[in-house]
């Protein structure tokens, strides 16, 4: 689909329309904070559709695409203490603004509540949000989780390792890995300093260490 930023999928279906999204609810306080360097959140699709039990929306019932890595979302964080967050909540994406970046992060009511609590602290409009993160989205080559979900000696160094070999000039620094208790892949959390150049990763979003056994759901 020419145009479009495109999860890692097998195929990916645009809706003819959809229906237009709430306001987002704030789920904490607002917090309007200079930024220090910023998060780009990638979902492990399969692993999400397996715990949350959700069948039907369009990122899990698999009628209009397959997906693997999705955008979460672009978070900005604080040069000191807490990341700013819920900045504003208007204006409201449109459901045509939101189609267009279904194939990225196939949830329209994730795209907004993405704008209202991270991008809104950025910038000024959700179509520039949505913009600089397909730019960032389409400069990455995502590793096969599926492939190395085969490996029963899987690490979460090894999940680096893939990824650092399909993207020149990123460090293991800056890949940080979120895993559930039980060891499953979660998300990618790639780090960029505040001029979007890969940074070093705080100790909360580089997770777990490169020995530490890692499992991924396969699930496509």
């Amino acid at each position: 689909m020419p145009g479009l930023a495109l999860a890692q999928a097998y195929q990916c279906q645009l809706p003819p329309r959809i229906a237009p999204v709430r306001p987002a609810v704030p789920s904490g306080p607002v917090r309007r904070t200079s930024i220090g360097a910023y998060t780009l959140a990638a979902s492990w699709s399969p692993d999400y559709c397996k715990t949350s039990g959700d069948t039907r929306s369009l990122q899990c019932s698999a009628k209009r695409g397959r997906f693997g890595f999705i955008l979460h979302g672009l978070w900005p964080e604080a040069a000191r203490g807490p990341s700013p967050q819920w900045c504003a909540l208007n204006p409201v994406p449109s459901p045509q603004l939101l189609r267009e970046h279904l194939c990225m992060t196939p949830s329209p009511g994730l795209l907004a509540h993405e704008w209202a609590k991270h991008g809104s602290c950025m910038v000024g409009t959700p179509e520039k949000y949505f913009r600089v993160s397909a730019i960032l989205w389409r400069s990455i080559h995502w590793p096969d989780a599926d492939r190395l979900s085969r490996r029963k000696d899987l690490t979460a160094g090894m999940l680096r390792d893939e990824f650092l070999a399909a993207n020149p000039g990123w460090k293991r620094e800056s890949v940080g890995i979120e895993a559930s208790r039980k060891g499953w892949l979660r998300e990618l959390r790639l780090c960029y300093r505040a001029d979007f150049r890969p940074g070093r990763c705080p100790p909360a979003r580089f997770g777990p260490a490169d020995t530490a056994p890692l499992k991924i759901w396969r699930g496509l």
